[in-house]
């Protein structure tokens, strides 16, 4: 049975402090090609939970930025409809100014351009729709945007209708431009409607207002909380490049005080020899 190798104290000392500097260029080393002072939870539990934590909570609001992201898109895109009803419907008040005067086929070509522009009207409200959701055809949806993941922090928007022969845009009257009356039941009706269609528009504005106030706010939530996450976790790149070469100066000294002990020893020898 072969014996065990006893080595001296002074070896044994400075081989232990070599291995405890290699570990340390190895953790060295390893922050400096992850960029990453605590990558896992081996290396510092409580610094990599907190971490986490805060990446986490990161990409939990991550998803409510998405969804007030969409639903600006969703009530621009019912302002934007808004905003070309009236434009038609300032083209209606146009022709019944000028049916007022009009005469013969004229009044009969001003009264077809009329029931046309009545017909695009509800055209544009159903085609208003953003994601499958419109909000002015009259269909009763509803826009709902949670804010944040620990409070019921939400913004309903209700629909409204934006179509014609409703209580929202009452544009009833058909064209029938014999009578002067009838035109100036027109334009009431048009008048009537400029005044919603622009109340509506104003609404739909202030909710955009709102929804983009709380994206800016998401987002710079959002970076605040990744930032501190990295402020946690990152390494300094300039000090671990520094103790890098203080801890291979480190090993090169203790191979040099390793080698030392054993010319030591091997003197010890020479005398019994």
């Amino acid at each position: 049975m072969a014996s065990e190798i006893s080595l001296s104290s002074a070896v044994r000392d400075n081989l232990l402090a070599l291995k405890d500097t290699q570990t340390l260029i190895s953790r060295t080393q390893n922050r400096l090609s992850t960029g990453l002072k605590v990558s896992s939870a081996i290396d510092d539990p409580r610094i990599y939970f907190e971490a986490k934590a805060l990446s986490d909570q990161a990409s939990d609001i991550q998803e409510k930025k998405e969804g007030v992201d969409q639903a600006i898109s969703s009530v621009s895109t019912a302002l934007q409809a808004i905003e070309s009803i009236d434009s038609l419907v300032q083209q209606m008040k146009g022709l019944l100014i000028s049916a007022k005067t009009a005469t013969g086929n004229e009044l009969t070509s001003i009264q077809d351009q009329y029931n046309e522009l009545r017909t695009q009207i509800d055209n544009l409200a159903s085609d208003a729709k953003y994601q499958g959701l419109s909000l002015v055809d009259g269909t009763g949806s509803t826009l709902e945007v949670s804010f944040s993941t620990d409070t019921a922090s939400v913004l309903t928007i209700n629909s409204v209708d934006m179509t014609i022969g409703t209580a929202g845009l009452s544009l009833t009257s058909a064209a029938n431009f014999s009578l002067a009356s009838n035109i100036d039941a027109a334009l009431t009706e048009v008048t009537s409607a400029t005044s919603t269609l622009r109340g509506e528009a104003k609404e739909l504005g202030s909710n955009i207002a709102i929804l983009q106030t709380r994206l800016d706010f998401t987002n710079n939530y959002v970076n605040l909380l990744q930032t501190g996450s990295s402020k946690l976790t990152l390494a300094d790149i300039t000090e671990e490049g520094a103790n890098l070469v203080a801890l291979q100066t480190r090993q090169q000294i203790g191979i040099s005080a390793l080698s030392f002990a054993g010319q030591s020893e091997q003197a010890v020898l020479q005398l019994f020899r």
